[in-house]
């Protein structure tokens, strides 16, 4: 029946098309992750700072626009939105082996493209994430995350591979133009997909923008499940990315690493996102969705406190070791939560809760890098990732604080609200029943009633998110 599953998703045209084009922006986007870096360490000489400054550039605007972009998307119809963003970003990109060639790039025009290209991903990915379930079947969304993770990760892999080799053999510049084409794949698929998108829910009476955010983060914020998840997040990306912005710095000027070989060992790490998106599921099924995510992230947070203690020569290896765990834990627990939003939030909310969430997990890498960078120029490269692996190894305690340590599995469905009692009318009592001989009028209104003490259908559903369900 399993293999029936996947192969009945498998054998859908337009979830093969969406799933062709992500896999193929994503293979871009790692190697303009190795590339441009290198093109401000070792074409401009940026210092540590600057690096971790562009790092910066890209995420700044989920902090501005991450909010407001949520409340459009669920305005907007999201393919051509998605459209529209790829062809902004193929341009920009472009723009920069274009100075290069002229002998005009800056270090400016770096930051503006990174700044530019991060306010299109803003919009691509929050529509992206809205959009899945209307081309995956509700009971299919779980395999689909899995298997969209799972390629992000291998692209992830080719494509900071393919980088530091692109970067080796061509410059670090012309990676760019793979990245620039891997823009123009996505947009013809996406252009490919036959299935018509519903149009967006209009309410009778259009409220204000501000309104329509305000409801989104609400939402987020009184939700247990969604507070404590996003709350996790904000603080490991914080950590993780604040590593992440000086690990290219540290591999070139403190363990000696070629271009070339930067690539590969950053490529290492992401075999463990690739091995995560595979037992996600598996771990789902067998230890429960919320039980499987804290297993997840409690065994391999840990295993970061390697990456510092690379040093050149065969310890260097460490250094993908520890990340390749760290992104074993990450990928499988997004998997699950990918899923999980998609199913729990109410469809009309589900774009601007995907930006509320968005905005604080996303609204923390710039933080981060910036962190990341400052930490590496006031103590030293080493002792910031210690710091940083350190802070990680521990954060995984945050999830302890809400609902998921008493459950198994996370809610599949959006909470219900119960009816809210009448002002104006009395509480009518039904009618006592005799057992041995009912009256003509109880047997007229329909026979026995349901006992006093059990649920009706609607409170039947409450209780399924009131009462933590037993492994």
């Amino acid at each position: 029946m399993n293999a029936r599953r996947r192969d009945g998703l498998l054998r859908q045209r337009d979830f093969r098309l969406l799933w062709a084009g992500e896999t193929t922006s994503r293979f871009g986007s790692n190697i303009t992750g190795v590339a441009m870096p290198l093109v401000a360490v070792v074409t401009l000489d940026a210092s540590t700072f600057w690096v971790s400054t562009l790092a910066a550039a890209a995420w700044l605007p989920w902090l501005f626009l991450g909010l407001p972009a949520g409340a459009w998307v669920d305005r907007l119809p999201r393919r051509p939105l998605m459209v529209a963003c790829n062809v902004g970003s193929l341009v920009l990109l472009l723009s920069v082996p274009a100075a290069a060639w002229l002998d005009v790039l800056t270090m400016t025009q770096l930051l503006v493209v990174s700044l530019l290209t991060g306010v299109a991903n803003v919009f691509f990915s929050i529509a992206y994430r809205v959009y899945v379930p209307f081309v995956v079947p509700r009971e299919h969304l779980t395999e689909a995350n899995a298997k969209l993770q799972g390629s992000e990760s291998a692209a992830q892999l080719a494509g900071l591979g393919g980088g530091g080799v692109l970067a080796g053999a061509f410059g670090a510049v012309n990676g760019l133009l793979a990245d620039a084409a891997t823009f123009l794949v996505s947009t013809l698929c996406l252009l490919g997909i036959r299935g018509k998108e519903p149009a967006p829910e209009r309410p009778e009476r259009p409220q204000a923008l501000r309104k329509d955010v305000a409801e989104g983060l609400r939402h987020t914020v009184r939700d247990p499940y969604l507070r404590v998840l996003t709350t996790y997040g904000t603080v490991t990306n914080l950590l993780l990315t604040g590593y992440q912005a000086i690990l290219t710095v540290f591999l070139v000027r403190e363990l000696h690493v070629g271009e070339a070989t930067v690539g590969w060992l950053l490529a290492g790490s992401s075999v463990g996102g690739l091995l995560g998106a595979i037992v996600a599921t598996p771990m789902a099924r067998r230890f429960g969705t919320a039980r499987g995510m804290l297993l997840c992230k409690f065994a391999t947070a840990p295993f970061g406190l390697l990456i510092p203690l690379a040093e050149p020569g065969w310890r260097v290896v460490l250094l993908p070791v520890g990340g390749a765990v760290l992104a074993l834990g990450v990928v499988s627990a997004n998997v699950i939560q990918g899923a999980f939003r998609q199913q729990y939030c109410p469809p009309q909310l589900l774009g601007r809760v995907t930006a509320s969430v968005s905005v604080a997990n996303f609204g923390a890498i710039p933080v981060g890098s910036l962190l990341g960078g400052v930490l590496g120029g006031v103590l030293g490269l080493r002792p910031a990732l210690w710091l940083l692996t350190a802070g990680l190894a521990v954060s995984s305690a945050l999830l302890l604080a809400g609902p998921l340590r008493a459950r198994r599995d996370l809610p599949t469905e959006p909470p219900t609200q119960p009816p809210a009692p009448s002002p104006v009318h009395p509480p009518v009592h039904p009618p006592v029943r005799r057992p041995a001989r009912p009256s003509a009028e109880s047997t007229e209104q329909g026979g026995s009633p349901e006992p006093a003490d059990s649920p009706g259908p609607a409170d039947r559903r409450t209780l399924r998110y009131a009462v933590p369900e037993q492994g």
